[in-house]
């Protein structure tokens, strides 16, 4: 496989998340659990466990081969409606990427509207019902700003991680439509969705690893 920048950041990325999603299993679980039936922190952490179990042995040239490949071991893995969510997300910006050799901001801001668009489509959901879309659009909203008036990719990622936890907080003051905690109705009021949190989640780990350097190859290519 190349080296590219982009393709050793694209593996920092996942990576990050992966592992920020096998660490927090019980966190996510407990979210899920207020108003749902409290297995998404299990079933998120089932699929990145194996993709970090495949790592090594994933073969792909370029990051739009990356993310497919990822979309099917996620798809694979996760049990209930989350596997086809996310694995919807990543195909789809998988597919976006696959044209560009070195992607750049604005490329990257391509690829989450069609995973965006992806999720809407496979979840029959928007924004405002309370599922992963209220954190995630309004995160893809700020990195596009964030790359029209800066070149810093530290303070871009601080900017969109700190978007996407204020809107993962917000969805406190939603009512479910989408997915089982839409069974709960009202009471799904004043807890926060485990979708919008585990998106602000993963954003601030990402943030948090990321450097203005260029990431060291090996590094990401460890066994866990």
């Amino acid at each position: 496989m190349t080296e590219g920048t982009a393709l050793v950041r694209a593996e920092q990325v996942v990576r990050t998340m992966a592992e920020t999603a096998v660490a927090n299993e019980t966190y996510f679980c407990e979210l899920d659990a207020v108003v749902g039936d409290g297995d998404f922190g299990y079933s998120l952490a089932r699929g990145f466990e194996k993709l970090l179990e495949e790592w090594e042995r994933m073969d792909y040239a370029d990051v739009g081969g990356f993310l497919k490949k990822t979309a099917m071991i996620l798809t694979s893995r996760i049990g209930g409606t989350s596997g086809p969510i996310w694995g919807t997300a990543f195909l789809r910006a998988g597919v976006a990427l696959t044209p560009i050799t070195e992607p750049g901001g604005e490329d990257v801001v391509g690829a989450l509207r069609a995973a965006i668009e992806g999720i809407a489509a496979r979840g029959k959901a928007s924004v405002g019902d309370k599922t992963l879309l209220d954190a995630l659009v309004p995160a893809t909203d700020r990195l596009e700003q964030e790359l029209a008036v800066t070149d810093d990719p530290v303070a871009i990622l601080a900017a969109t991680a700190t978007t996407a936890r204020e809107a993962a907080e917000a969805t406190k003051n939603l009512v479910a439509r989408r997915g089982r905690a839409s069974y709960a109705g009202e009471r799904s009021l004043g807890s926060p969705d485990a979708g919008a949190v585990a998106v602000a989640v993963m954003l601030e780990a990402i943030a948090a690893s990321w450097t203005t350097n260029d990431p060291d190859p090996s590094l990401l290519k460890e066994e866990m």
